[in-house]
């Protein structure tokens, strides 16, 4: 993604674009849902202290703003899915670190998963990627991917003890 003085300005000074593009993290010159990824860890910081039932609450209400969060944003830069948007990677670092033990060891697990399934987008990742539009599509691919890591990071836990 090339540097953009407008986008830049537009995305710092929107609030529903600074959400969505991860508090800024989204303007990285390259691999911005990677940035964004590592944005979401500070959050991930602090919630992970809560309560599992809490972590819920704060992680569902994370996708479900996501949808009208995410679909604003593109809809208001006219650009479906515009690589900046990255609140879906929070939504799904946060999915994939449900019950994750404490600890930089997992959270550095549950990154490296995150992203692999994000990026690779196995079935049916790929065909929502594809066919579905809106907030709704944004943040779906993430979902599932965040929700695939949480599978194989709670796997890993079991066998690792």
């Amino acid at each position: 993604m090339a540097y953009d003085p407008k986008l830049n300005k537009t995305v710092l000074t929107n609030p529903i674009h600074f959400l969505a593009f991860g508090f800024g993290s989204g303007l990285a010159p390259f691999a911005p849902g990677t940035f964004g990824t590592l944005a979401a860890i500070p959050l991930y910081l602090l919630m992970i202290n809560f309560s599992l039932p809490v972590y819920l609450v704060i992680t569902l209400f994370s996708v479900f703003i996501g949808f009208w969060l995410c679909g604003r944003s593109s809809e208001m830069l006219g650009v479906h899915d515009h690589s900046g948007i990255v609140w879906d990677e929070f939504a799904g670092f946060f999915i994939t670190m449900i019950a994750a033990p404490q600890g930089w060891q997992w959270i550095v697990i549950g990154f490296a998963l995150f992203r692999l399934f994000d990026i690779w987008k196995p079935w049916p990742i790929n065909i929502i990627d594809k066919k579905v539009q809106g907030g709704v599509g944004i943040m779906m691919d993430d979902v599932i991917a965040g929700i695939y890591a949480l599978v194989v990071l709670q796997l890993i836990v079991v066998v690792v003890g």
